[in-house]
């Protein structure tokens, strides 16, 4: 957390401190604010049909999805039963991270412009989803989840909705990140789901944790690692809360000045964890909905993880766990309840999903493909915004979708 903190407040103040000349001095600088686009709004401005869609989930949550229904390319608007595609974004992320790459290298346009009806999720405590039916965002309450929840109630209330609209059996899953976490959870936890996906694509999946090197989470292992007073003392609020204020100096001071663009560019490289292959001319639209907010549970349930080397539930303490497991220790998922056709993307240099964590999961899945990315340099954040993400990432997943749909063609 501090990290991310400093990072804001640096660039902050290269905004607002930055040298100037005494003549030009002016101590009340006008800093002329962008308009924030939502991913509605981003779809439309490239020409594309886009839609926005709420569902509540049991537990009262309220999450806003965005739809590409068809593209403008093909001239498939009145095609019946066009194939779904759900994409499920990653820890502080929302649906924006799958557009920003423009219409020709961003995954949802190039799977609508294959004929595909594309989902945009958004995960409880986004920017998008923050409503609840039952209690107030600023109550605690609102923020006593982890990815967990996520995968138990978000996925499914999200799935159910797309497949009754639309009269379908069955979509394909792609997820980023924590998207794939939650997937994991969602097919193991809820295993009749398995029946409702056509192929699931895990674009680095941080399941099993033991060999992460992300300094974050290595940093602050032995601080909330295990419950205690540190994990007691952060659980259950907002972490990295989206502000209006301080996203329109972060994206606006990394587009309009060359200098400030730099310095943003060398902030991205410590929160990143590298630049590596990352489009760099990205950053500015990253900044207008980056960070965009997580509750510090789920941060502390990935820390867990790597502390325990298991993939299982929230650790609550020996107290509470016996309280709501019947346990002293969390349980674990059972990963052999995953029927799903699951698509494993490893990338090697990824410090955040390790491969040999990743290449802890076949024994367990009886029905899988471990792809190993040929680039030794390919890292977390590539998976979305890699200069090369289309040829190496998207167009391989694409290809995967197509082929089982040809074979599976009623």
């Amino acid at each position: 957390m501090l990290k991310e903190v400093l990072l804001i407040l640096a660039v902050i103040g290269a905004v607002l401190a930055r040298s100037v000349p005494d003549d030009d001095f002016d101590a009340f600088i006008d800093i002329p604010f962008k308009r924030l686009k939502n991913s509605a709004q981003r779809i439309e401005s490239y020409g594309y049909p886009a839609e926005s869609h709420y569902v509540e989930t049991e537990d009262g949550y309220v999450l806003n999805m965005f739809r590409i229904p068809h593209s403008p390319k093909l001239n498939n608007a009145k095609e019946a039963n066009r194939p779904i595609v759900f994409i499920q974004h990653g820890l502080f992320s929302c649906s924006d991270c799958f557009l920003l790459n423009g219409p020709d290298d961003s995954l949802a346009y190039n799977y609508a412009d294959r004929g595909y009806d594309v989902w945009l999720g958004n995960a409880r405590g986004n920017i998008y989803s923050r409503n609840n039916t039952k209690i107030s965002l600023n109550h605690p309450n609102f923020w006593s989840f982890s990815w967990h929840e996520i995968g138990a109630y978000d996925l499914p209330a999200m799935i159910d909705y797309i497949l009754d609209l639309t009269g379908q059996e069955a979509l394909h899953y792609v997820g980023h990140s924590q998207g794939c976490t939650t997937f994991f959870v969602m097919a193991s936890f809820r295993p009749e789901y398995n029946a409702k996906i056509k192929t699931a694509h895990m674009l680095a999946p941080p399941i099993f944790m033991g060999n992460v090197s992300e300094g974050l989470v290595v940093g602050l292992a032995p601080y909330i690692g295990t419950p205690g007073t540190g994990s007691e003392l952060l659980q259950n609020q907002v972490f990295l809360p989206w502000n209006e204020v301080i996203q329109r100096l972060l994206d606006t001071a990394c587009s309009n000045e060359p200098f400030v663009h730099e310095y943003c560019k060398t902030l991205a490289l410590m929160w990143g964890g590298g630049v590596g292959n990352l489009n760099v001319t990205l950053l500015p639209q990253v900044a207008e909905t980056h960070p965009a907010g997580i509750s510090t549970n789920q941060g502390i349930h990935f820390i867990q993880n790597h502390v325990s080397n298991e993939f299982r539930q929230y650790d609550w303490g020996t107290k509470k766990n016996l309280a709501k497991y019947g346990s002293e220790v969390p349980p674990s998922y059972d990963l052999t309840k995953i029927t799903s056709m699951v698509y494993l993307y490893a990338g090697p240099a990824d410090a955040s999903a390790n491969l040999k964590d990743i290449a802890r999961l076949p024994e367990y899945l009886p029905h899988h493909e471990l792809l190993e990315i040929d680039d030794p340099t390919w890292g977390h954040l590539d998976f979305i915004f890699a200069l090369k993400v289309k040829e190496v990432i998207n167009d391989v997943a694409i290809g995967l979708t197509e082929t089982y749909d040809k074979l599976n063609k009623h």
